[in-house]
């Protein structure tokens, strides 16, 4: 089935939004002057971050300017049932720190359905960009695309997950749970942030999954994934960017790792204890016995 017209303006949009913000990115990037500050919840945000979600809202509010607007730095504007969701800069703590990895997602919400969205890493030398029905692609712009699709890897036993850290797994009280999803699997790395679910898209990972997240952190890898042949819900199995967190599988596994997931019945038994899950969450007692300790690989 062939995108929409409007469908594919709109992603030709999409795409002249990420080359704005890769240009103020990649000029802010480990610069002496950058400025950091911290937000109420302590996340950091950086001028680049202002800089490039004003760039992209002045640009909206000529090219469509009767769509509303989320950005993750700015007040909501407009209404209706056109909505752009931006992410100036995911993966600003590795901005900060001179880490290339992070990058601009763009999203275009119809309704409550994502139907746009792109993610552009320019110092990854990489992005990767869907539409409904439009099928999803990566590279390095619109005019250099290579499709995209998920894995047929169908046993979690032969599964490489990708997350971003354990503390939050911890701090959302599925630590347990979690250390259980990773003794399951068979490889796991912290790719992170938007990358951890963009390796999904592309078939060289079968996982990817965060506990808390933001729309805005969420919505344009939502129908990215979707489009390579995915499947992306909360981490309690709810379709679309709508939290708790986000879970990306090839589709194949996802039931399976929901489950491993899901939260104890609060009348359910302590569950027994893996090795993986007392590390992760963290126990505090006798020093730990070095020979129980699963040796890295």
């Amino acid at each position: 089935m062939a995108a929409r017209k409007e469908l594919t303006d709109d992603l030709r949009l999409a795409h002249v939004l990420a080359d704005n913000a890769d240009s103020i990115t990649l000029a802010r990037f480990r610069a002496q002057d950058l400025r950091v500050e911290h937000k109420p919840d302590l996340t950091e945000v950086t001028d680049a971050d202002f800089k490039v979600e004003e760039a992209i809202r002045r640009t909206l509010s000529s090219s469509r300017p009767r769509d509303a607007v989320h950005g993750e730095e700015g007040e909501d504007t407009g209404w209706g049932p056109r909505r752009w969701v931006i992410d100036p800069i995911d993966g600003t703590a590795n901005f900060v720190r001179g880490v290339p990895a992070w990058a601009t997602l763009i999203a275009l919400m119809v309704e409550d359905k994502v139907e746009v969205g792109v993610v552009s890493a320019p110092l990854l030398g990489r992005r990767w960009w869907a539409c409904t029905d439009g099928g999803a692609f990566t590279g390095k712009s619109l005019m250099s695309p290579t499709a995209m699709r998920v894995s047929n890897v169908s046993s979690l036993s032969d599964a490489f997950l990708s997350y971003s850290s354990l503390k939050g797994w911890v701090d959302a009280e599925r630590g347990l749970q979690f250390g259980d999803l990773m003794r399951t699997v068979w490889r796991t790395r912290a790719f992170g942030d938007f990358w951890s679910h963009m390796l999904v898209g592309e078939g060289a990972v079968d996982i990817s999954v965060e506990p808390e997240l933001a729309l805005h952190d969420m919505a344009a890898l939502d129908v990215i994934v979707r489009e390579s042949g995915g499947r992306a819900t909360s981490i309690d199995g709810a379709d679309g960017p709508v939290g708790p967190g986000l879970l990306c599988t090839n589709g194949l596994l996802h039931d399976e790792v929901l489950d491993l997931l899901a939260e104890f019945a609060e009348d359910a038994a302590e569950p027994d204890e893996t090795e993986e899950s007392v590390i992760i969450v963290g126990r505090r007692g006798l020093p730990p016995d070095e020979s129980q300790i699963p040796e890295r690989t």
